[in-house]
């Protein structure tokens, strides 16, 4: 934890201030609440505390960190990766560039998830691709009776699920594993993923080379990863059990059609809040 800043009434010798501090990160381009997030967890501090003290002067430690921080926010590391954690459904999770941020358009793929949570007791849910736990964590506490498994293909980013599990004291079953390997022989009433899905080459990528590329794109078309989980599910799914997937705004057609051709039933998609195609999800036959 870092040390207190020194009180403006302090005989030390004028230093950077909250107030110098924030007008150098306007300056190096990093947004006003982003700076601030930034000072109260390197101050240990809430936001309020740092508006009614912004002439308290950091210590020459904290003035160092801080630079070193702003350089990094100003070169387009995520904020949480800065901090170490972020927000997703009301869920402080510990992340670190070992795993995806959580995106707030994700939570649409929790809030269907919750829909089609079959009604017996002790549902098997299962989330491919877990990275740092967010959606299984967040099924998980919003129905604490489901028996929710959560995979990955990183033993680093399970380590990130298992503290954030360990974190809220939810319960989960972690298999190390590609996708529908890591459960061999299960079957569940509910599989969900948030799948690598963007596509070589696309501009995006330049944006975010601070995460890991692997949980980004899958190369090619961007479908590889939708068309392993599609093909891979009939032999892990109950009756009647739903498939849930999220990708990219114009791949629902191609995820449809994977779906419809893998010999699932109808497919439906939803959109998120800006009103792009975010979600798609089919029901396996035999219910």
């Amino acid at each position: 934890m870092s040390a207190s800043p020194e009180s403006p009434d302090s005989p030390a010798s004028p230093g950077l201030s909250i107030a110098k501090a924030l007008v150098q990160a306007r300056a190096s381009g990093v947004a006003r609440l982003d700076a601030q997030l930034l000072l109260a967890h390197l101050l240990q501090r809430n936001r309020a505390w740092l508006l009614a003290h912004d002439d308290a002067v950091l210590t020459p430690p904290q003035a160092v960190a801080w630079t070193a921080l702003l350089a990094r926010r100003a070169a387009g590391e995520p904020l949480a990766y800065l901090v170490g954690e972020c927000e997703f459904r009301g869920l402080a999770l510990k992340v670190s560039p070992a795993v995806l941020v959580p995106r707030p358009e994700t939570e649409l793929l929790v809030e269907w998830a919750l829909e089609r949570l079959p009604s017996a007791p002790a549902a098997t849910v299962i989330d491919l691709g877990t990275g740092s736990g967010a959606v299984a964590l967040a099924v998980k506490n919003a129905a604490p009776g489901a028996k929710v498994t959560a995979t990955d293909a990183s033993p680093t980013a399970l380590a990130v699920a298992q503290a954030n599990a360990e974190r809220h004291a939810l319960a989960l079953t972690l298999s190390q594993g590609d996708w529908w390997s890591a459960v061999p022989g299960q079957r569940y009433g509910l599989a969900l993923s948030n799948p690598p899905y963007i596509a070589a080459g696309d501009p995006h990528l330049a944006a975010l080379v601070h995460e890991p590329a692997t949980a980004l794109t899958p190369g090619g078309d961007g479908l590889d990863a939708l068309r392993r989980l599609i093909d891979g599910a009939p032999a892990h799914l109950q009756p009647g059990a739903w498939l849930l997937l999220e990708h990219g705004h114009d791949q629902h057609e191609a995820v449809q059609a994977l779906l419809t051709a893998c010999g699932f039933g109808q497919a439906e998609t939803r959109r998120d809040l800006a009103g792009l195609a975010r979600c798609t999800g089919a029901p396996w036959p035999g219910a």
